[in-house]
């Protein structure tokens, strides 16, 4: 497993250049757009605090769920269909679950840091409000795995990346607009809202929510990270059953 993620980190460290401005300055014009823009408009802000602070997790949390993603789409279909890099790996003396595990690390790692150039940013506009901000990072992480995984099974399964836009229409948008990010899932209805709950994004954004402006989450915390990680677990067994399928002839 680590010498797979080796693999992914000294590929990274050639172009780790290419995403350094993207993770800095994304976050710049996403706060000053959405929470200094929008926010104008927004009087009085949010659940009694201004409304860029109490959208900042929510932005931590989405960024985290897009960056997951990304790294779980064409990346792993890729190494299937166009490069073959998963059947080189499986031909050396390599498991199934190193080559699963070792990139789906390398992909926590990519999320950690841009959450953390996120954090940073926000940090720099005075929008957080305690120290316990710090565990959006391991929040992030987690909720980045539980996309990952199931993401990983999705993507091993086509052969035409026509289906990976399919995932974003109409799975990574969605969840980023109602996920309780830009507004609070409460003012849904209650349909809607239930199916808010069903999206591991607003487990993370509650947790991130409560972390940065240290109030206690609507839900409880164990709630909350027990069922990321049913999804974690869910979604590597399905990733590790399609990976055999490819890989073992």
């Amino acid at each position: 497993m680590f010498y797979v993620l080796e693999y992914y980190l000294i590929n990274y460290r050639r172009v780790w250049r290419g995403s350094v401005l993207s993770s800095f300055i994304l976050p710049l014009l996403t706060m000053l757009g959405f929470g200094v823009g929008v926010g104008a408009y927004v009087t009085g802000g949010v659940e009694g605090v201004p409304y860029l602070d109490w959208m900042v997790p929510g932005l931590i949390a989405s960024t985290a769920l897009q960056v997951a993603v990304g790294e779980s789409t064409w990346p792993v279909m890729g190494a299937f269909s166009w490069d073959r890099l998963y059947f080189a790996q499986a031909a050396a003396p390599l498991r199934i679950t190193d080559i699963l595990d070792g990139h789906l690390i390398f992909v926590v790692l990519r999320t950690l840091l841009s959450s953390a150039a996120f954090l940073a940013i926000a940090a720099a506009f005075g929008t957080l409000h305690s120290w316990w901000a710090l565990l959006t990072l391991p929040i992030a992480a987690l909720v980045g795995l539980a996309v990952a995984t199931p993401t990983f099974a999705y993507s091993a399964t086509i052969t035409v990346d026509s289906y990976l836009s399919i995932l974003y229409r109409f799975g990574v948008i969605p969840m980023s607009l109602f996920s309780g990010v830009f507004f609070p899932v409460e003012s849904l209805p209650l349909v809607f809202k239930w199916v808010a709950y069903a999206f591991p994004l607003w487990h993370a954004v509650d947790l991130s929510r409560a972390a940065t402006l240290g109030i206690a989450p609507a839900w409880s915390t164990a709630g909350h990270l027990l069922y990321l990680a049913l999804w974690v677990a869910a979604g590597w067994l399905l990733a590790l059953r399609q990976f055999r399928r490819r890989l073992v002839l």
